[in-house]
């Protein structure tokens, strides 16, 4: 299999608790786990050669401006120490995004009496967000809201405070897609009004996914993403010869639960598939791939 273990990044959800493992229904195979359980997780892959891990916190209350996902005790602050602890040579990326932590499940703070993304506050809590995972020792801060200015924002916020270390890796060309159905199962971020076509990227407009990488490479970019990969391998193709950072793709939900549901009934044989698809992610022009196979396809190349 042409992929490279150091080319992968597992990502992995976390919740508050001890000896949980629960398996999500759309997702076979990838589970929400309490700190202790991932810790086994993390053991188990980088002992085969994966090392990038994209932690997504499950909060254990949800409120109209998300405030867990910022305060000090958050559930991905405390997991980035637990990591730190006990692994070396483990690089951890953290999403920095509020719908997973909103009652509304939106990806920002809404405006009082009125159902639009407030920007400013939005910033200042992604910002804040941002710093606590930085301060816990994340290597890179991932932010996904689609907030305009958010990479600008957190760039400022984190150098102010001491973190010019921490990098970023923005979900640049985030397109608003029908593939993330599974996700938002396991995070539990429906929108519970609306939809996110206020801020994600029509799939349509690929000179406004253009433009949003280039503005997040001025703001201050360490890698840039394209946004679910498989349908959008034109993009990443765009986006690579433009470029001169790394550029990554999320192999997202709905692309992986396809892929699974497909060898579950016969479609086509499963690791042959996946050697397909990621041969073509890494041909259009992926540096890093974002992927929940990054599991089976250690236990492959071993």
């Amino acid at each position: 299999m042409n992929i490279e273990l150091s080319e992968l990044i597992y990502p992995i959800f976390v919740k508050k608790g001890e000896n949980l493992s629960e398996e999500i229904p759309l997702m076979p195979g990838i589970f929400r786990l309490s700190p202790d359980r991932l810790l086994r997780e993390v053991e188990e892959l980088a002992g085969r050669g994966v090392k990038k891990f994209l932690i997504f916190g499950i909060p254990g209350r949800k409120s109209r401006r998300g405030n867990d996902a910022y305060s000090r005790d958050n559930i991905v602050s405390e997991t980035i120490k637990a990591i730190r602890s006990r692994f070396e040579g483990i690089t951890i990326f953290t999403d920095v995004c509020l719908c997973a932590y909103t009652s509304h499940g939106h990806c920002g703070i809404i405006k009082e009496r009125e159902k639009s993304i407030d920007l400013k506050e939005t910033l200042k809590a992604l910002s804040d967000m941002a710093i606590t995972h930085a301060e816990a020792g994340a290597d890179y801060v991932a932010p996904s809201a689609m907030a305009e200015g958010q990479v600008g924002a957190i760039r400022k916020a984190l150098n102010a405070n001491g973190y010019k270390g921490t990098k970023i890796m923005a979900y640049s060309a985030k397109f608003n897609s029908n593939a993330y159905g599974p996700f938002r199962n396991a995070a539990n971020s429906f929108p519970k009004f609306g939809d996110r076509s206020g801020y994600q990227l029509d799939h349509s407009k690929k000179d406004e996914a253009l433009e949003r990488v280039r503005e997040d490479i001025i703001q201050g970019a360490d890698i840039v993403m394209v946004k679910p990969a498989l349908w959008y391998l034109d993009m990443v193709n765009e986006v690579k010869n433009m470029i001169e950072r790394p550029l990554a793709v999320y192999n997202v939900s709905g692309e992986y639960a396809m892929m699974k549901e497909g060898a579950r009934i016969g479609l086509w044989e499963e690791k042959g598939i996946v050697k397909e698809i990621f041969s073509s992610m890494k041909r259009a022009g992926a540096d890093l791939i974002i992927t929940y196979y990054a599991k089976e396809i250690s236990k492959w190349i071993k």
